[in-house]
This record gives structure tokens, sequence and C-alpha cells, in this order.
């Protein structure tokens, strides 16, 4: 852990050097974190790191707080053999040898979609193979038990929507061996886990890791800019019919949807771990995020009295 005086936020960046917005929609979120930080503890600095590893070879940092691990293009398999795969593996370790030490209350690292499968493939937990078709746009995610009880996705309740753009998929979870590892299934591709897909959405890995298989970084001029892609927008009506189009256009800035994702699930992860870390370093606790239209780049957003929408408490609370 860093001095008193600081909070030290990296980006591990796995887009190996593809313009992409996610990072773009990161920083935001880091932006709006540590203004909430500073409102709560004066004089307290929030440090922004960034590292790309598979395209630049750099190393992610030891001596950061929470960590952000992005998507990427490409198979999760691309890196086998070279050093930035170990240096990943040796990072997440890290993690979770630090959350031994301090009972819990270390280290953080989120992963999305491309880290996501990594994170897995590292643990060993369950099988990350190819889908027989991509699968992209705004998708319901389902909450497992296990899922409605967690801080990280308590707020949902029973679903979630969210960005998705995706070939490969986690599937044929290992129970045990993640049990054993203190970790849990929190959401699937599906409700009954079969009908629309098998793929694992999100894990609680134990030791500090969670992980996340959509995009909950993506705000709206990011979803955007890849719906209004004309490629991409005749892709997913082949695939999907014209009126799904049409209709996950009119659900972009329905604040139950996406918004609120982009809203709850990496503030309120990084609230709940900067809690954690609060008390052991003498940093007042935040309040809970408060979801923004305006943040999340709605083009008009609702009026002025609906415009802010109370999170739950829930997703500020440390898991103990």
């Amino acid at each position: 852990m860093n001095a008193r005086g600081s909070v030290r936020v990296g980006v591990i960046d796995m887009n190996a050097g593809h313009k992409n917005e996610a990072i773009r929609c990161l920083g935001l979120l880091i932006d709006q974190f540590a203004s909430r930080v500073r409102a709560a503890n004066p004089g307290l600095e929030v440090e922004h790191v960034h590292v790309s590893p598979r395209d630049k070879g750099e190393v992610p940092p030891d001596d950061c707080d929470l960590y952000l691990c992005s998507g990427g293009p490409g198979s999760p398999f691309d890196g086998d053999g070279e050093r930035w795969v170990d240096d990943f593996s040796r990072f997440l370790d890290g993690v979770v040898d630090d959350n031994v030490a301090h009972d819990d209350r270390g280290k953080g690292a989120f992963c999305i979609c491309y880290s996501f499968e990594m994170a897995v493939r590292h643990f060993g937990i369950a099988e990350v193979a190819p889908r027989a078709a991509r699968k992209f746009g705004v998708m319901p995610v389902y909450m497992t038990h296990e899922g409605h009880e967690h801080p990280l996705l308590a707020p949902f309740g029973d679903r979630l929507f969210a960005f998705e753009h995706r070939n490969w998929e986690a599937i044929g979870l290992d129970t045990a061996k993640l049990a054993r590892m203190g970790g849990q299934l929190l959401a699937r591709e599906s409700r009954d886990g079969v009908s629309k897909g098998a793929a694992l959405m999100a894990l609680d890995f134990g030791g500090g890791v969670e992980a996340v298989q959509f995009h909950p970084e993506a705000d709206r001029p990011g979803v955007m800019a890849w719906v209004a892609n004309p490629e991409q927008a005749e892709a997913f009506k082949i695939a999907y019919g014209v009126t799904t189009y049409e209709r996950m256009l009119k659900t972009i800035d329905d604040p139950m949807r996406v918004a609120r994702t982009f809203a709850l699930t990496i503030p309120g992860w990084m609230t709940r771990k900067f809690n954690a870390m609060a008390e052991r370093r003498g940093f007042a606790p935040l309040p809970p995020p408060v979801q923004d239209m305006a943040a999340f780049g709605s083009i008009a957003p609702p009026a002025r009295s609906e415009a802010r929408v109370e999170i739950p408490k829930s997703a500020a609370v440390p898991r103990t």
C-alpha cells in the first residue's frame, strides 16, 4: 500500500495498442472517483497509473491500491509463452497475497472481458473457449443466488443490462475449486445457465479479485460510437434482427439499463474497496455513488429533479 496521503489507481490496458473507447471510459470513472475521494478527504491525492502490457511489455505496478484491468481484442491464448502473460499472472497472485496479509482488506483488482478470460485461465476455475458466433450489443446478464447477495451486483436485483463484444466465453465452472479459493459465481449468460448460453458472466475469485465478462465501463458516447458504425450496425441486424436493433437504440438512454450498470458496477466496486482500506489508513469513508445521467453522457438528460438517482447503500458496504 501507499503512504497515507495518496491512493493509486492502476489501469492495466489489454487493448494491445488498438484504438478503443474503454480506456477513455475508465479514465472518466477514475476522475469521478477521485472527485468523490477528495470531497470526503481534502488533500488526499488520487494518482492514475496506466500500463499497456500486450504491445509495450509494461509490467503492472505493484504499488497501486486499486486496479482496473481492461478488455481487449484477440484470443486470450495469443500471449502464451510471452513475458507479459507471466507478469499478469504474478500481478493477480500479488493481489491475492496482499489480501491474505491484510484480512481481505488489501489491494483490489477488477477484470473486464479479456482480462476476465485471462483471470479465469490463470486461476483454472473454468474452460475458456471460442464462441460459435460473436456476441455483441446491449445484452441482459442474470444474477445467481450468490450474485443477489454480493455487493458487486446486489443493487441490480435479478438482472442487469450491459454492453458486450466478445468471441470467447468461460464455461464448465469447477465449483469445488472456486469454493476452495473463497470465490463465488455471481452472474450467468442465462437465468437457467443454459437457454441463452452457458457462459459465466461475473466472478468473485476471492482474494481481492473480481471480474466480469461484459463491459460495465461503457458510457453513452462509447456505446453509440459502436452502434452507429454502419458495419457493426449491419452485422447486429443480421445476427439479431432490425427490431432488436431498434429496441437497443431506444434502451441506451433508459436510466435503469446501461446507464445504471455504468453508475453502479465500477463506482460501487471502487467505493467498497476504498472503504475497506479507509479505517486502516485513516481515510474518511465514501458515501454510495450517485447515478447521474449527464455523467453517463446522455445527450438529453432528464429534468434536474430526475437526473440523479440514489444508489442503494449496499453498493458501498464493505464485504465482510
